[in-house]
């Protein structure tokens, strides 16, 4: 019954999102004290981290794209172009990375990743598997990964 007395849209809406954006932060922040006491304060901030690596003509070679917010990391996005694989590339991107993250103030790195693509190389790169979801999407499985920085 309760479906009857709601009229339910399924549409893209940026100010709706936006709503319910801040409608959820700030029922977040009434039940966390953890969240209310990040408040108004720089660490509640997301902060972009962007790191390029362009070869001798300019053209991208690499690069990672993430963000830093509290004492974490969040990469979203590594890549190196195939012909620049194996070379070093994609540890350096990630190390420059994990280095500013710590001059910010993180403790600690996270990362998604598939199971095609490079849990491997995280591993190797001291990051641990804390969450696998098997076909996300069908037959390809998700990784979570963490890793604490010093």
């Amino acid at each position: 019954m309760v479906c009857r007395m709601f009229r339910i849209e399924a549409e893209v809406d940026k100010a709706r999102r936006d709503l319910l954006h801040a409608r959820l932060r700030d029922t977040n922040t009434a039940a966390s004290p953890v969240l209310a006491a990040l408040r108004n304060t720089p660490a509640e901030r997301e902060y972009p981290l962007h790191i390029w690596a362009l070869d001798p003509s300019g053209d991208l070679a690499g690069g990672l794209v993430g963000h830093t917010w509290t004492t974490w990391l969040h990469v979203a996005l590594l890549w190196v172009d195939a012909r620049h694989r194996g070379t070093g590339l994609g540890t350096h991107l990630l190390t420059q990375a994990e280095h500013l993250a710590t001059d910010r103030g993180c403790t600690a790195a996270r990362l998604e990743t598939w199971d095609f693509q490079a849990p491997g190389f995280y591993r190797r790169h001291g990051y641990e598997v804390v969450c696998a979801i098997p076909d996300y999407p069908p037959g390809v499985t998700e990784y979570t990964l963490v890793k604490r920085l010093t």
